[in-house]
């Protein structure tokens, strides 16, 4: 039997949808490239605060209680999404990047909800970088014009969102990409 009651889940900030189009802006500039790279497609876009992989369905309730007992210190706050980057690193490009500004109360957040989820059992994360994956480089081919363009994007300014939500996500994988699914939203005050 193959992962019975178990759920693919993560914690995420979900975008206001004024600004994913101006995302999508910033994926064609890649296509331009004639690259090997899936991009992420617009209805899920999203900033992951936590993967939790798969988790057994009565896990969701812990999850939620440590959500409440940490975003009660939170009200919502303004994201901006700036820069563009890459990951492990600028000549091994796997993954393609937004970043979000580092005066943003998200680090704090999602460092206490880390500790919150470590005593859960899950692993810590070890560096975590606030960031919204764009692409997924999948072969080499003309990683210099993808290397160029993120040197060119280096700078970009997307835009400022308010941050007034936390979404517990379920991902089921499918041939055609991930589908995502609200189990519970977190609101923040």
């Amino acid at each position: 039997m193959k992962n019975k009651n178990k759920i693919r889940s993560f914690l995420a900030i979900e975008l206001e949808k004024d600004i994913v189009p101006k995302i999508v802006d910033v994926q064609k500039e890649f296509k331009k490239t004639n690259t090997n790279i899936k991009y992420v497609s617009p209805e899920n876009m999203h900033l992951t605060l936590k993967f939790f992989g798969n988790i057994d369905e009565n896990m969701i309730e812990n999850i939620s209680n440590s959500i409440k007992k940490i975003i009660k210190n939170y009200s919502s706050f303004d994201l901006t999404i700036k820069n563009c980057g890459s990951f492990p690193n600028k000549n091994k490009i796997k993954i393609i990047w937004l970043g979000i500004d580092k005066n943003s109360p998200i680090r704090n957040l999602q460092k206490e909800l880390d500790n919150e989820f470590e005593k859960l059992g899950f692993e810590k994360e070890r560096n975590y970088i606030s960031h919204l994956t764009i692409g997924r480089v999948k072969s080499p081919k003309n990683k210099t014009q993808i290397k160029d363009t993120i040197t060119r994007l280096n700078n970009i300014h997307i835009d400022t969102m308010r941050v007034s939500k936390l979404s517990l996500k379920k991902s089921t994988l499918t041939p055609n990409g991930p589908i995502y699914e609200d189990l519970k939203t977190f609101k923040l005050e």
